[in-house]
């Protein structure tokens, strides 16, 4: 699920990023440059910026670490700004009769008459990889059971507040059914007829997209080099190489697989199957909690601990649950085709060759990580 989960999000994201970029070139007017901006499912040939964007992220990534540090917080400061444009700026052009009305009643229907809310909640879930994606930066933190709780936290709420200022002002600007497209915060500002500012937030939003796929990247690679590592695929995946110290084998397979997807398929089939995936994996990681907090031969003393425990994760567990149950059957249909593969993998392959053998934990692998 996790795999799904990040590679089907770095390849969509990307996906965005063109999406964008075509918006800027306004391609209508540019001969035969769409079909380098779209795949073969959406008419075109390969979705070239998508692939280039990638391309770049990952000759990043294999340079090292300090380097992807110092290009992320350069644009995420850029970004905060460029949002910051958006949300002052469209205040002005927002009509209070695009918010009316607010919860239109086509969509109040099924459990407390909020289906329109739960399915748009499935819908958009994918929003959290992010934080996810903080996890993965654990093994080079130096204080990661303080430091990554708190920057999984403190995102949380700034990202919460910015989105629903965001949502506001969008929906304000322009009414929610013309805003089925690629690149709305752009399209807001062309709709109300200020197309400069929407160069400049088409631009800020790319960067934003940057920055999010740099970290996608990262998180995707050291994923799969972590599941090498512990024998759950081919030992090769988990080896680091090169004098910079990074795992070259995931970083390249993960790059290969991201590329042929963004290139390839059409955003709303990867993000369909994005939020089935990240709800799953949200699903297990709560309830796996509970009978992990029972394990006596886990090395837990110096580790995290979910706070409330056991009202905490039973909450997260079953609301991650029931936001499945709000995806479409297309897309529970190919996730669980997806599941099944991971399934015999698992059973042919990595249950014979995981470090962690039954209910006695591996110490070979405490010692690795503190090496």
């Amino acid at each position: 699920s996790l795999i799904l989960e990040y590679f089907l999000a770095t390849s969509a994201v990307s996906v965005g990023f063109s999406s964008y970029l075509a918006g800027l070139l306004q391609t209508d007017h540019i001969s035969g440059f769409n079909s380098v901006l779209a795949g073969p499912m959406e008419g075109g040939i390969i979705n070239l910026p998508a692939v280039v964007l990638l391309l770049v992220i990952l000759g990043i990534q294999i340079i090292g670490l300090s380097t992807t540090r110092w290009v992320e917080n350069v644009f995420v400061a850029i970004k905060l700004a460029i949002l910051a444009i958006f949300i002052i700026v469209g205040l002005f052009f927002i009509k209070s009769n695009n918010y009316v009305p607010f919860y239109p009643k086509e969509f109040q229907t099924g459990a407390f008459g909020l289906s329109g809310i739960w399915m748009a909640t499935s819908g958009i879930f994918f929003a959290f990889i992010g934080f996810d994606t903080l996890a993965a930066h654990t093994a080079e933190v130096k204080n990661p059971k303080k430091q990554v709780a708190r920057g999984i936290i403190y995102t949380v709420i700034v990202a919460a507040v910015l989105y629903t200022l965001f949502a506001i002002v969008l929906t304000g600007m322009v009414n929610y059914t013309k805003l089925n497209v690629s690149d709305p915060a752009s399209f807001a500002f062309t709709f109300v007829g200020q197309k400069g500012l929407a160069s400049v937030i088409g631009i800020g939003s790319m960067i934003g997209m940057f920055t999010g796929v740099l970290a996608l990247v990262f998180a995707s690679s050291r994923l799969i080099y972590s599941f090498g590592r512990d024998g759950l695929l081919p030992n090769f995946i988990g080896k680091i190489s090169g004098s910079q110290h990074v795992p070259f084998n995931a970083l390249l397979i993960a790059g290969v697989v991201e590329i042929i997807l963004a290139g390839f398929v059409p955003l709303s089939y990867l993000a369909s199957l994005i939020n089935a995936g990240t709800l799953a994996a949200f699903t297990f990681v709560n309830f796996g909690i509970i009978p992990l907090r029972h394990r006596t031969d886990l090395p837990n003393e110096n580790g995290f601990r979910v706070p409330g425990y056991p009202i905490i994760p039973i909450i997260g567990g079953l609301t991650s649950f029931f936001f499945i149950t709000q995806l479409e059957t297309k897309t529970l249909v190919m996730f669980g085709v997806w599941t099944l593969v991971g399934l015999l993998i698992y059973f042919t392959y990595g249950v014979r060759h995981s470090m962690v053998k039954g209910s006695k934990f591996d110490q070979s692998i405490i010692k690795e990580n503190n090496a």
